[in-house]
């Protein structure tokens, strides 16, 4: 078995990974295989990236030949028993799993019940397309944060490189393999900063300032608009700018804005209990019984459920569920819900905060 270690000189992370855990209790993981079953594959690489002594460091063991993957398993084990944290890049659905797998095919008495776990792709895949990327992949985010590898071969290529290696040893492919796995755990430790895109979605907003704007549409026409300006704990490593439901957010660094469309006009409020009113089509509007009770029966009917409203003349503001009540709707059939625009809301921080995050995740559960 070949043990390779690497200090990470004049390395630091930016990203404030000590909030989810401490450094001294994490352990980076990524495995190398020659292929995805491990009833018919090797395990024949493991490698490690963890924090000591105030710098990162790497740690790999790799198997020479297939029937030493055993030895590899024991030593990584036997390597993690300090830690704690387990932070993979997909290792949920491929890394743990395969370990697992083998240490039952070998009969090893290890598991990973006592590692809690950060699995880099699980936090970011959701906002895959919020992101506008073409997928999830480590190299795909590597690449969309400008970060650099000096390995040039894929997963694929390497199962070659290593067979090659078992039957010839060679200094070209002992330092290709040690090195594919070292850009990969290099890779997480630089790509975490994507982290703040998942911190955007799932930590608390706090509005710094509201306002409402007028502008002219494509056609000319003045409409109006909220702007919400709130400021990131973590800071985004790339700008964006998306647009869904005509809402727009751009985030630049730790400063970040929404701007919603806001509508002006008459929506309707429709009553639940629509039993206990009486439609008035001259007024198009419903009344309740205790009050209706005193018009004329031409003039009233029993109200149905969908036209037992009250119709109300003001400025409101979408949502996508039922975050705010009373919430109003263009008509019976709309799947589109407002709620008003009040004097009282204009003056409450705490519920523009809310709606950030509320637009937000409507924007990231849209594509």
């Amino acid at each position: 078995m070949r043990i390779s270690r690497e200090t990470l000189d004049n390395f630091s992370i930016a990203y404030p990974l000590d909030r989810l855990a401490p450094l001294e209790r994490v352990l980076f993981i990524d495995i190398e295989t020659t292929g995805f079953t491990a009833k018919s594959s090797c395990l024949y690489l493991i490698g490690c990236a963890y924090f000591l002594a105030g710098k990162w460091q790497t740690i790999q063991w790799m198997a020479e030949s297939c029937e030493q993957e055993t030895s590899v398993i024991k030593a990584f084990f036997e390597f993690a028993r300090p830690y704690r944290y387990l932070l993979h890049f997909n290792g949920n659905n491929f890394d743990l799993p395969f370990i697992l797998q083998k240490c039952a095919q070998h009969s090893l008495p290890f598991h990973f019940e006592d590692f809690q776990g950060i699995d880099l792709y699980r936090r970011i895949a959701p906002y895959k397309y919020f992101l506008r990327l073409p997928n999830c992949k480590q190299k795909t985010l590597e690449q969309f944060l400008n970060i650099n590898r000096q390995d040039v071969f894929s997963g694929a290529e390497l199962i070659g490189i290593y067979h090659d290696y078992i039957r010839n040893p060679s200094e070209f492919a002992e330092n290709s393999l040690f090195l594919h796995n070292a850009d990969d755990l290099k890779g997480m430790l630089e790509a975490l900063p994507v982290l703040a895109y998942y911190d955007l979605f799932n930590q608390p907003i706090r509005a710094k300032k509201v306002q409402a704007n007028y502008y002219k549409d494509i056609s000319g026409s003045r409409r109006r608009e909220l702007i919400i300006l709130f400021d990131l704990d973590n800071p985004l490593p790339r700008p964006i700018t998306t647009h869904v439901n005509n809402c727009i957010f751009r985030g630049d660094g730790s400063e970040c804005s929404l701007k919603i469309p806001i509508f002006e006009g008459e929506l309707k409020y429709f009553y639940s209990n629509y039993q206990d009113y009486y439609y008035l089509p001259d007024e198009d509007v419903a009344l309740h019984k205790s009050v209706a009770g005193f018009v004329d029966r031409a003039c009233r009917i029993p109200a149905s459920a969908a036209n037992c409203y009250t119709r109300k003349h003001s400025s409101y503001l979408p949502q996508w569920d039922f975050l705010f009540t009373p919430f109003f709707k263009r008509d019976y059939q709309s799947r589109e819900l407002f709620f008003e625009l009040t004097d009282e809301i204009k003056r409450n921080r705490e519920v523009f905060s809310r709606y950030a995050s509320h637009v937000l995740n409507m924007m990231a559960s849209s594509f």
